[in-house]
Order: C-alpha cells, then structure tokens, then sequence
C-alpha cells in the first residue's frame, strides 16, 4: 500500500467455491464500510474479476477510466478515487488478485515505477503462497475478511486537547479504519459516554446508530474522496426524535468528525427493518429507520452484509442486466446480484410459453423438488401461476403463511419465507420468480417496492434474450447449413476438420473451413474467419465460402483466388471484414502453393515430428484494400507430413499473447501421435473445449500426406 501510494489495499484469494473470490485482508479503510465487495465471481465485470481472468494488471487511475471499463464498480462507488489491481499468481497457479486503493490523478496514467512496485510485491505474494502450499497448506480463503490494524490512534497533545475542549461543538478524531482516537468534553456531554468508552473503538460499535446502511455512503465518501461530507443522522431512539448534523473532514492521516443537534430534515430515510412472522409490520413500516434499544439505551442496529449490499445491488443488477445477451445470462446474473442483495438462498425463473410455465433456471433447491411445478398450466392455482395472471407481486413472511394460503401445496423441507414475482415486460407476460429464504423473515415496503421494480427489468432483459437466443438458432442453422458436412476422400491425403463455437455472446461466428476438389487433380484446403459474430458473420462466411469455392473450380491460382475474394468483400459491403489462408495441394507431388490475407501463419508437422510455425508471406485482411496483392509461397509436403490450419480462437487467450498460444499449438501438434488424423485433430482442439468461457470460435483444418511420388 505504502509502496504504491496508496491509503487502502487488500488481498482476494480463491475460496472453496468455483469461481468465487473471498477478500481475505483489508488494511486502510473501515473494513465494514465495504461488506458489498467481500464477495466477487470471477465472471462478473469488475476490476478485481477482470484482472484475475486475464493474468494482467487493470490500472484505473480515476473515476472517469473507472466509469468508462467498469460501470458497475462505479455505481456503487461513485467517488473520485484510483485503484490498482495487481493477480497474484505463479505460472499457471492463479491465487487471487492484489488491490491498493488511492487518491485519484485525473488524466495521468499509473507510472510504470508504481506499476512495478505492485508487480513485485504481488510475485512476494504469489513466491510465499507457493511456499505454503508446497508445505502443504490450503490457500483457499473461507469466512469473512481479516482486517489488519493501523498503529492505535493516540489521543493526542495536550494542548490541542484543551484547544479543543473549549469548543462548544462535539469533537472525534478517527484513523483510517475508523477507530476513535480523540474525543473532546463537548463530544463526551453530548452522546453521555466518557472518553475511555470511546477511544480505541470503532466508531460503528462505539456508536451503533451511526451504522445504518442508510449512512454508509456518506462514511465511503468521506475515507475515500477526500472530500468534506455532512449529512443528518438520527441517534436511535434515545433521546426519542433527536437528530444530529454529522460532518466529516478526511486527510491522509485520518478524518475528523463533529457532531452537533439538529433538526428533523425535510427528508429522512425510510425504514429498512426486518419484520419476523409476529412483527407489527404497520407500525414498524411507518417509523423512520426503526432500530432497537440495547441495555444501555442504545440503539443496536443487527444490519448484515445482506442487507448493506442492497444499497447498491439494485443498480448493480439494472447495469448487469444489460450486459446479459442469452436467457441463461440473465439468470446467472440475477443469481449473483439479486440474491446476496436480499439475503436469498433460492432461486427459480419460470418463462411463459403456450399458456404454460416451464423452469427456465433454479438454484438452492432440494434436486427435483420444483419438478412437478415445471410445465403447469396457467389455471393451476399456484402462487407462482397467480403472481402472473394477477400481475401482483406475492410475499410470504413463512413456509407456514404460504401453506395457509394455498392448502395442499407441495413444501421442500425449508420453513423460510418465499416472494413471487411477476415478470412483465411491456404489459406482456413473460414468466415468474421465485425467491426463497432460509428462515422466515419480513419485506419491508421499500424492498417490496424494490423487488417488484427489479422485477421488471429482469422481465425486459428476459424477453429481450429469447428474441436473442431465437436469432441464434437461426444463426447456428444457417452456420450449420454453410460449414462442411462432409470433406472429400482423396488418394494420398487424409483431410480432418473440427469446429467450436463461442460460449460468449451470439456463440456463433464466421470461421470456417472447407477442402475443394478442382477438377484439375489439385486439392484447395481453405481456412477463414469473418469479424464479429452473430447473423450477419456467418451470412459472410458463406457468402466468402462459396466465392473461394467458385473461384477454386474455375482453376484460379491462389493469388487470383485470394484477390478476388478481396474484391468480392469489398463490393458486398457488408461493413465487417476477414482472415484467410488459402493453399492448393498436388495430392501425388506434395507441393502447395500457398497464399495468405491476415490470417495466422499454419503448422508444418514432418514425418520425424519437428514442428514449425510456416512463415508464409501474405497481404492484408480482406475487405480492406481493392489494391491488396498476395504473393504467393511454395512449399512441398512430404509423406507423412501434416499440416495444420486454424483460426485465432484456438490460440488467442485473454492476456496472454498469441505468439503463446501458437507456442502451446506447435508443441502439442509435436507431441501427439501423427494418425490416426481425427485424433490429433481432437487433441489439439480439447484443451479449448473443455473451456466453459470462450469469446471467440475455432476452426481447425489438418491435413496429412499419406503416400504419393517421393
């Protein structure tokens, strides 16, 4: 932290649960204050998650480059401020991710001496972690985040201590993780507690009521901005209606707080309590920000991590929302974020289609359980059926309130409250949500309210994924009707392709692969890929297709075949433009002819098993330049020789780069067995899919010469 100039930093390791990062230590700001965060998936888009996928540092040197990458760090932490991030791994040993918080330099980029010095401390990090777990330690993170304290605050000089006691305003002096250090008498007269009961403490203990989530913001903006912060505050309810102007004043080396009487504001917070099954929820629901009184006559304010996160889950899941493309997306992300909001265990989305209810995603139930609900008709009397047709949200306080409304009904073994949820988009009915809870609990109006809101963007974002996932089946049907079915059996060479679509987005893109018989003896092997996804690319690649196929039969050279397929593109238009490697094999001699647009240099496999990276000569991408030339290489194949084409999905890895993943290509071409073909065709490509998260796709084309003229 001091290293990089930084006033706050932590460490996230890996926990026991796949894909999940716990915050394992935190020094430099009130741990408390940053509950949200303990928990990050590693697939959502946040600094901390991006820098562990990619092996590479994220540096946001201010709120702006911060908005700009990651919304949805900024809608929860809206202040001016930079941040670090630094992986801590060893080789292909990912461990979790270092963070250092500082103040913000609008404009001027992380120096490369601070880049460094978080570079070396994360590979300290990463060597010790190593060195544990060669000695058989677990370097899993479980529970909750251990704080690491500052120097304890001293009290101070005693002549700013009498300075400061003939103020008439109380007084608090705090370090950087909130603890008391001084405390004026005016500060002591004022909250009725003497110095000793306060110094040394933090402040959300030593004065709970301060810990409202409802105030948690105005604490982060104070630790973090730098800036001065006031607002009001209630003080429970002892003495009853007392409210307090509270002001913090931050500095490198603390924050200043004062406190002094006010009145009721305009505006208050509402009430955020949680109701039990037996609670007088009207009463509760119009009092302002309910807490109860401990022995002491203070108020002990029971606010979880839960029920902290809900300040800002909701326009976490709204920005989320609109990054999700596929129906399952969606789901996983109101799994992520809706759930750790409201403290939810379970969750189930139902999608409406011909008058029934099918179970779309569910998760936290017993295996099979809402078996028997799947496909239910819309006349079913069933609360999930009824918060549809209705369009009127449903809560239950208990298992036993629900069973009391609809007798009968099937009950998994949990006795915890449950909300229904219409998903309406547009006034057309879309499915429901069910959320489930592991005990009973009560819904207070604003997050009744809330819930019913989210509800409504979970909808949109839903109807809009199943346009999306109805475009893709046409995209994967017209992909599948463009690809090769079949590759042509010829005397001497054997011929074996493979393909893979993205698991990201449309998960369909514009590779493809094809071997063209000319009619002149000859053998065309042709490998290409089309920028961007979806639609639009794989109508391309088969527009590209047929083009290189009809300039092949019509016994065009590679140069001729290569350009006119560049002037094709050009002319077509279609604003997107495309790699590829075209080669013309003589099957008896082994010579090729080879020419290249843009696209990654092909493998050379020799009968011995050497294995090389061909370095072809080559132009352009297509679709760029009408004026483009593409010389053309000669090579020979010899008996036993395999070649192999691909396209940059089946080497390029996020943070890594592709001069690697052609590197890992070569050697395991090298070391697999050279026949059967389709078996080395299948080892090269498994590593890849056995990848559940991949942006792009993969073409694979190889090409072995079994016999012929030596």
């Amino acid at each position: 932290m001091e290293a990089a100039g930084g006033y706050a930093a932590g460490v996230y390791l890996r926990s026991p649960t796949a894909g999940l990062l716990l915050m394992a230590v935190f020094t430099g700001l009130p741990l408390q204050l940053f509950r949200p965060w303990w928990r990050m998936q590693v697939n959502r888009p946040y600094p901390v998650a991006e820098a562990y996928r990619s092996g590479q540092a994220v540096l946001l040197p201010d709120a702006e480059s911060a908005m700009s990458r990651f919304p949805q760090l900024m809608a929860g932490l809206p202040f001016p401020f930079a941040s670090l991030y630094e992986p801590v791994t060893a080789g292909t040993e990912r461990f979790g991710v270092l963070v250092v918080l500082r103040e913000a330099t609008p404009g001027i980029p992380v120096g490369t001496a601070d880049r460094e010095r978080l570079r070396r401390a994360a590979e300290q990090l990463a060597a010790d972690l190593t060195a544990l777990a060669a000695d058989g330690g677990r370097v899993l993170w479980e529970g909750d985040p251990m704080g690491v304290p500052a120097p304890p605050p001293e009290a101070g000089a005693e002549g700013a201590r009498r300075a400061a006691d003939r103020l008439a305003q109380a007084v608090l002096s705090l370090d950087r993780e909130g603890r008391i250090g001084f405390v004026n008498t005016a500060a002591e007269e004022l909250l009725g507690l003497d110095g000793p009961h306060l110094r040394g403490r933090l402040l959300w203990e030593a004065l709970p009521w301060l810990g409202h989530p409802a105030y948690e913001d105005h604490f982060r903006a104070g630790f973090m901005s730098g800036e001065p912060v006031h607002f009001p505050a209630r003080r429970g309810r002892h003495p009853p209606g007392q409210w307090l102007s509270v002001d913090l004043y931050p500095a490198a080396d603390g924050v200043t707080l004062t406190l002094g009487t006010s009145a009721k504001p305009a505006y208050a917070p509402a009430s955020r309590t949680r109701q039990g099954p037996d609670s007088d929820s009207d009463a509760d629901a119009d009092a302002d920000m309910d807490v109860d009184l401990d022995v002491d006559g203070y108020a002990d304010l029971d606010v979880s991590a839960d029920e902290a996160s809900a300040l800002y889950r909701p326009v976490a899941l709204a920005i989320a929302l609109t990054e999700a493309v596929t129906a399952r997306q969606v789901s996983a992300v109101v799994t992520e974020e809706l759930l750790p909001a409201f403290g939810g265990r379970q969750l189930a989305i139902y999608l409406l289609d011909e008058r029934h209810l099918y179970l779309a995603w569910e998760t936290g139930f017993p295996q099979g359980f809402l078996n028997r609900f799947d496909g239910v008709s819309l006349d079913v009397r069933l609360p999930g059926v009824e918060t549809l047709t209705t369009g009127r949200p449903m809560f239950f306080e208990s298992m036993q309130h629900l069973a009391a409304a609809y007798p009968g009904i099937p009950l998994d073994a949990d006795v915890g409250a449950r909300a229904f949820l219409p998903l309406i988009a547009s006034g057309r009915p879309v499915g429901s949500c069910i959320l489930g809870f592991d005990s009973p609990r009560g819904f207070s109006p604003e997050e009744r309210t809330v819930l019913t809101a989210l509800a409504g963007l979970i909808a949109q974002a839903l109807a809009r994924a199943r346009r999306y996932d109805n475009e893709v089946a046409l995209a994967r049907g017209l992909q599948s009707a463009l690809l090769p079915h079949r590759l042509p059996v010829r005397e001497h060479v054997d011929t074996v392709g493979r393909y893979l679509p993205g698991t990201q987005g449309m998960e369909v893109g514009g590779d493809w692969y094809d071997v063209v018989e000319t009619g002149t003896g000859l053998l065309a092997l042709v490998i290409g890929d089309v920028q961007g996804h979806g639609v639009a690319a794989a109508a391309t690649m088969g527009q590209l297709r047929s083009a290189v196929r009809a300039f092949a039969l019509s016994g065009s050279t590679p140069e001729q075949v290569v350009s006119g397929t560049n002037q094709l593109l050009i002319d077509l238009d279609p604003g997107q433009f495309a790699s590829c490697c075209y080669m013309l094999l003589d099957p008896a001699s082994g010579s090729v002819m080879a020419a290249r647009a843009g696209h990654p240099q092909p493998l050379l496999r020799h009968p011995d098993g050497r294995t090389e990276v061909l370095d072809l000569a080559g132009g352009v991408v297509l679709g760029i330049d009408p004026e483009a030339s593409y010389p053309v290489t000669e090579l020979r194949l010899t008996t036993g020789s395999i070649l192999a084409l691909y396209t940059d999905g089946l080497v390029e890895k996020p943070g890594l780069d592709i001069d690697v993943g052609v590197e890992r290509l070569r050697t395991a071409l090298e070391a697999a067995r050279p026949s059967p073909l389709a078996e080395t065709a299948d080892r090269l490509i498994s590593e890849a899919g056995n990848t559940a998260d991949r942006p792009d796709d993969i073409a694979l084309l190889l090409a072995s010469r079994t016999g012929g003229d030596p």
